[in-house]
């Protein structure tokens, strides 16, 4: 697939927050915010329970994606309110149901694409200043 191609699927991927189609079976997860995921199964339980607890959650990107050969490199902003369940997947403690706290974060993914899924999605994110806002750790 083209360079382009590729940046194609991951802006769907983005997009459809985690498209299920377009992830691979045996697809590599991993951001500071969340233990890593491995598998399709894995990552949609992941942003099943992610939107569950955060309705109004989303993600947008804060530059164009650029990529090299099967690699997609990504820019953005995100974040939502806790309003709906609890939601335990936080390496500092986890969010009682309807806590109503907000976070916005920023982050940088490296996206694969290969045979037009998306193989792995590792991404650095803001995640201190994300338990911060959510009260999981002190400011300081």
């Amino acid at each position: 697939m083209s360079v382009e191609d590729n940046k194609a699927i991951v802006g769907r991927w983005f997009s459809e927050f985690w498209g299920k189609q377009l992830a691979a079976p045996d697809i590599r997860f991993e951001y500071s915010l969340h233990a890593p995921l491995r598998g399709r199964d894995a990552v949609r339980e992941f942003a099943a329970s992610f939107r569950a607890a955060f309705p109004d959650l989303g993600f947008e990107g804060t530059a164009d994606l650029i990529a090299e050969g099967d690699y997609v490199v990504g820019q953005w902003i995100g974040g939502g309110t806790q309003t709906g369940g609890a939601f335990e997947d936080m390496p500092m403690g986890g969010l009682p149901a309807g806590s109503g706290k907000t976070m916005r974060f920023r982050g940088i993914t490296i996206i694969k694409v290969e045979n037009g899924l998306i193989s792995e999605e590792i991404g650095l994110d803001d995640g201190v200043t994300a338990l911060t806002q959510l009260g999981l750790i002190g400011a300081g």
